[in-house]
């Protein structure tokens, strides 16, 4: 067999000792015999069968069907439809009584953006309907077992991020309502998904996100089409996911829950979403850690291998250490979520802080993520800028998570509006009060926050999340972690370069 990534063939669970200790610690007693099979998944077929698809075989928009007919399908390679269902059962566990660490775990192995993204949006609509819309529990068995897919419709051309901006209009007609003016221009899952959240605002409703409701909307109606989708875009990278254009224009859809409170649903939604993000965000960068470590046992440079040069050795204790902080503060936000989720609004300082957590590791485990795959690739030299050689994949695959779910400036946006309004910060010190260094960097981020404003929200998002990424770090009680936990506060929160004593291969190889 001709190898695409040197970490092919082989269990990716097994591969990553870090991995094990972080679980262990924030999410005990995972089956680690599920987590193995799975990581076997990736090693075996999931690496072959997403590089095809990335390079040779992406969905393709068919809009007729023989007849003439507008049928708007997405085309996708046999390959990735039997791996699509090989893969769908990653999106169960909650549901199943397993918890939310399971599934983030099997995103974290898969860690390819678009497969996931497939999956997590088709999960997210399963998450709407089993919370607040039971009366839809048939077509969440469809999502949750197949044959349907999900997808989650938000992004306007006119708005982006802005949710508020949405213009699609809601007009009541029964116990359902026509969707008018609707452009949803970033709608990954199109031509893909049977069943869309969509975000609309009914007749009368005010202006800004409290005025949206959020609404199920079905591909089909009696047999009919009942959206447009305009065109597939050209992406550089998640390739996986159809995403497109799609017109509304007398839709049919129906309200989830009450009306009312569609954005706190909406949220919800997100927030399961950027802990998608963050988990995808350390396994992708785990995918270019594991190909470098393979890379420098193997190359040799000036008469020795690359491992025994002091200056790599450098380089791989700031990815392992970027690594790891990443892995733990994405887990912890986990873990904080799973004892949170179940919750309805009004919400409890718990989910406050869920919500806070997952705004630290969606913005920090991308800015983690971009970083390690970048230098992964250095460490290839010429040959990492070079497709044949898959560590360049996994620095295109990096490159969406700052801007997937919403990019780092509305991540410090809301994590402002949940400190503001919901307190959030409170709860989140009273945590930290375990790791006193710890507390004290969170409120000097936070004194430096209240004195400047928004003009220094990405940095107490990234100073708080580092903060919190210490905590994290030193939870873990397995060797070298405490240490590590200590070098990741020099390194990223004190600034300060990293010392000659580090350079011990515990530190900077987890193997």
């Amino acid at each position: 067999m001709s190898l695409l990534f040197y970490s092919q063939g082989q269990d990716h669970y097994n591969l990553d000792p870090d991995l094990k200790v972080v679980l262990d610690t924030f999410a005990p007693g995972l089956p680690q015999e599920a987590l193995s099979t799975f990581g076997k998944l990736v090693g075996e077929e999931v690496l072959e069968v997403a590089h095809h698809i990335d390079q040779d075989a992406p969905p393709r928009l068919k809009m007729h069907d023989l007849d003439g007919n507008r049928r708007d399908r997405a085309l996708l390679s046999p390959a990735q439809k039997a791996l699509l269902d090989k893969l769908r059962p990653m999106i169960r566990p909650a549901y199943e009584g397993q918890g939310w660490p399971l599934h983030y775990a099997f995103g974290y192995l898969l860690a390819d953006g678009g497969l996931y993204c497939i999956l997590t949006i088709t999960h997210q609509v399963a998450y709407a309907l089993h919370k607040y819309a039971p009366e839809w529990e048939a077509v969440k068995r469809e999502l949750l077992y197949g044959p349907a897919f999900g997808a989650t419709w938000m992004t306007e051309i006119q708005g982006g991020s802005d949710l508020g901006a949405n213009r699609t209009l809601a007009k009541r007609e029964g116990e359902a309502f026509r969707l008018y003016q609707g452009d949803k221009y970033f709608a990954s899952g199109a031509g893909l998904a049977d069943y869309a959240l969509v975000t609309a605002r009914p007749e009368g409703a005010p202006q800004g996100p409290k005025g949206l409701g959020l609404f199920l909307l079905p591909r089909e109606v009696e047999g009919r089409l009942n959206f447009t989708v305009r065109r597939f875009k050209e992406k550089l990278a998640t390739r996986a996911v159809p995403s497109g254009e799609v017109e509304l224009e007398g839709s049919l859809a129906y309200p989830i829950g009450r009306l009312e409170e569609g954005i706190y649903y909406t949220l919800e939604t997100l927030t399961v979403a950027r802990l998608a993000n963050a988990a995808a965000a350390m396994g992708i960068a785990k995918k270019a850690h594991l190909e470098a470590l393979f890379r420098v046992r193997r190359r040799t440079a000036f008469g020795k291998r690359l491992l025994d040069h002091e200056l790599i050795q450098h380089d791989l204790l700031e990815m392992r250490l970027r690594q790891v902080g990443g892995t733990a503060l994405a887990f912890l936000a986990i873990q904080a979520f799973d004892r949170a989720w179940e919750e309805r609004p009004p919400y409890s300082p718990r989910y406050h802080l869920a919500r806070l957590l997952s705004h630290l590791a969606k913005g920090r485990t991308a800015e983690h993520a971009s970083a390690i795959t970048a230098l992964a690739m250095e460490l290839f030299g010429s040959l990492g800028f070079l497709e044949e050689y898959g560590v360049a994949r996994w620095h295109r695959e990096a490159l969406i998570t700052p801007i997937w779910e919403g990019p780092a400036n509305v991540q410090a946006l809301d994590m402002l509006e949940a400190m503001a309004k919901k307190r959030a910060h409170e709860p989140l010190l009273e945590m930290l009060q375990d790791h006193p260094q710890a507390q004290r960097y969170a409120e000097r981020a936070l004194a430096r926050l209240k004195e400047e404003g928004p003009w220094h929200a990405k940095e107490a998002l990234r100073g708080l999340a580092d903060a919190v990424a210490v905590y994290a770090l030193a939870k873990v009680a397995h060797e070298p972690f405490p240490e590590l936990s200590h070098l990741y506060a020099r390194r990223y929160l004190e600034g300060e370069p990293l010392p000659l004593s580090a350079q011990r291969p515990r530190l900077y190889d987890p193997w």
